[in-house]
C-alpha cells in the first residue's frame, strides 16, 4: 500500500496527494484567464469623458472613480513638475483630486501652473470643440486639444532623450481675465 502519514492523523494515498496537487496546479494555471482585470486606465477613463490622455502625466499608479458622482482621485507616484516653453510650468501633487464629466473637470485640487512669479491651483478643465480652457478662478486659457495627445514625463516633458522641453501652441485671443487683463 502506498501511503504518507502526517502527523498522527489517517494516512493519505499517493493518489490522493497527486490529485489534489493537480487540481492545485490547475486553478493556478486557469485563474489568469478567469481573474482578468478590465477595469480602464485612468487615461482610457480621460478618453470616455472626451479628454485627451496628456492632461495627465506618465506613470498614473492607480485611481478611484465613484461614476455616479463623478468624484474622481488620481495617484501619482510622488510630486511632478515640467516646464512647457512659453514659460510654463506645471506641477503634480502625488494625489489629484476632482469632479469629472462628459468635457469637463471641476473642483480640481492637485494640478498647478505658475503665472509670471506665482503658482496658482487650475480648478477646472472644459473642453470646447478642439480647445481645452484650463481656469486658475479669477482667469482663464485656451489651448488646442491636440497639445495633450501625448502624456507628459515628470522632469522633462515630451523628450526625455534629447531633455528638450515640448512646444505648446497657445491661442493669445482665448486668455480671459475677470479684471479684463490679458496674462500672456
Amino acid at each position: 500500500m502506498n501511503s504518507f502519514r502526517f502527523g498522527i492523523h489517517r494516512p493519505v494515498s499517493l493518489t490522493a496527494i497527486l490529485y489534489y496537487a493537480g487540481l492545485l496546479c490547475l486553478a493556478f494555471l486557469l485563474t489568469p484567464l478567469t481573474a482578468v482585470d478590465d477595469t480602464p486606465t485612468a487615461y482610457e477613463v480621460l478618453k470616455d469623458y472626451d479628454f485627451p490622455v496628456g492632461l495627465l502625466p506618465k506613470g498614473v499608479l492607480g485611481y478611484d472613480l465613484d461614476k455616479t458622482t463623478g468624484k474622481f482621485s488620481v495617484n501619482l507616484n510622488g510630486t511632478c513638475s515640467f516646464s512647457l516653453e512659453g514659460s510654463y510650468q506645471l506641477k503634480y501633487r502625488s494625489t489629484i483630486n476632482g469632479y469629472i464629466s462628459q468635457g469637463k473637470l471641476t473642483k480640481l485640487q492637485g494640478i498647478s501652473v505658475k503665472v509670471f512669479f506665482f503658482w496658482v491651483n487650475i480648478v477646472e478643465v472644459t473642453r470646447y470643440g478642439d480647445e481645452l480652457e484650463f481656469s486658475v478662478g479669477i482667469a482663464s486659457a485656451s489651448f488646442p486639444v491636440d497639445n495633450f495627445e501625448e502624456c507628459l514625463q515628470c522632469g522633462c516633458g515630451m523628450d526625455c532623450v534629447n531633455a528638450q522641453v515640448k512646444s505648446i501652441r497657445t491661442n493669445p485671443f482665448a486668455i480671459s481675465s475677470s479684471w479684463g487683463n490679458n496674462l500672456s
